[in-house]
């Protein structure tokens, strides 16, 4: 999984447009501004970012003010035409890890663990390896990304992603995980380092994520697949989502290309627990998910708290980086996903009751920048209307 900082995104000049007439009229109001104007709005901000180069498709989902709009636009496959669909199954990367954040709050909520307990009261083996100078590392250390514990485990993969664009990382990346399970995962952990006392540094951590996983299947009981999909289904109404896809969902997963790769690529590999990168989803399942984000129950209030505030602008929650000093946004909860064949985006923004996702099926440098690029013209386009009917 790319990190991509959020700490300071790139400030783009704010464009007010002047709104048609039909939200002139006296009776307009926030709640029933025209979806077709903003539809067509979003739509743009998706045909400018496919004509970023190496980009071939993108589908973006917003929820604002409890208006749904999705827009899906390209080619999934370079040459065959064939646009991205509301059935696509979409790789989720590293928002796999707000998930988990969320499974987290929970537990905390239900008070089957503390964010302060020692992360080895929950392994059945000892590791004397995981403290700094007698401080061990603790839950809320491996959701803040502060444990010290490496990005990924085995150490190789760390290797390998150290050249993400290279044409070789899918398929070594595939070999590293061809038979990498949750036991090979634990028999690794005896050999990590903590480098600094957890909690002051922040250095992000796919391996923390994991082991979240098996420690919410312990204190739980069950695997951590079947809690996911349970808390999503009763919390977000969320039926089409999971970790591993069966032969009919498989047949609906978006082709994703690496790089400047022109041939596609393979999936992410499996991870031992998958809470870090392996969710697969569509977009109007995402639609709940920030349905659900944007209603501020007490476990997502809960997995908004945050845990380190690293300086006036960045702070992290459950996995949620949090945004302030943001004159357009306000404060806001996002994080970024990539995998070696797409990359995605999710923003919680209070400020407009808004909510967006936006993934595209190509993965390499410049991306992320084009994605949030995209994403700072949506926000522009919501503010002008915000100011429009404030002044109304």
């Amino acid at each position: 999984m790319q990190e991509t900082s959020l700490i300071a995104p790139n400030k783009r000049r704010l464009v007010l447009l002047v709104l048609s007439a039909a939200l002139l009229i006296a009776s307009c109001t926030r709640a029933n501004a025209p979806a077709k104007d903003l539809k067509a709005e979003i739509d743009e901000a998706a045909a400018t970012l496919i004509e970023q180069p190496l980009l071939h498709s993108t589908s973006i989902g917003v929820v604002y003010r409890g208006e749904e709009i999705i827009v899906h636009r390209g080619d999934m496959q370079a040459g065959k035409p064939g646009p991205p669909t509301d059935a696509t199954l979409y790789e989720i990367g590293s928002l796999s890890k707000t998930l988990a954040g969320s499974l987290m709050a929970k537990a905390v909520l239900e008070r089957k663990l503390s964010l302060d307990d020692d992360v080895r009261k929950y392994l059945s083996e000892a590791y004397p390896n995981l403290q700094y100078e007698g401080e061990p590392v603790r839950i809320r250390h491996l959701l803040s990304h502060t444990s010290g514990l490496p990005n990924m485990l085995p150490e190789l993969a760390n290797t390998v992603l150290a050249d993400f664009t290279d044409h070789r990382t899918p398929s070594r990346l595939n070999a590293i995980y061809a038979n990498y399970g949750k036991a090979d995962f634990l028999k690794d952990l005896h050999e990590v380092e903590i480098p600094r006392a957890p909690g002051k540094k922040y250095s992000y951590s796919s391996s923390g994520t994991e082991l979240t996983a098996h420690i919410l299947e312990t204190v739980y009981k069950t695997d951590y697949e079947s809690l996911l999909r349970d808390f999503l289904r009763d919390s977000a109404g969320m039926t089409d989502v999971g970790i591993r896809l069966s032969d009919a969902e498989a047949s609906r997963l978006a082709v994703g290309y690496h790089s400047d790769n022109a041939a596609p690529t393979t999936p992410m590999p499996q991870l031992p627990w998958g809470a870090s990168g392996n969710v697969k989803t569509t977009v109007p399942e995402m639609m709940k998910y920030l349905r659900f984000q944007l209603a501020g129950g007490p476990v997502v209030t809960q997995s908004h708290r945050t845990l380190v505030e690293f300086d006036s602008e960045f702070s992290i929650g459950y996995f949620w980086n949090i945004v302030s000093g943001d004159r357009l946004k306000g404060i806001y909860y996002a994080h970024h996903g990539g995998v070696p064949r797409s990359q995605c985006y999710i923003y919680i923004v209070p400020k407009y009751d808004l909510g967006i996702f936006v993934i595209t099926n190509q993965s390499g440098d410049h991306t992320a920048s084009a994605m949030e690029a995209a994403i700072d013209t949506v926000v522009e386009r919501i503010a002008a209307r915000e100011a429009a009917l404030a002044r109304q």
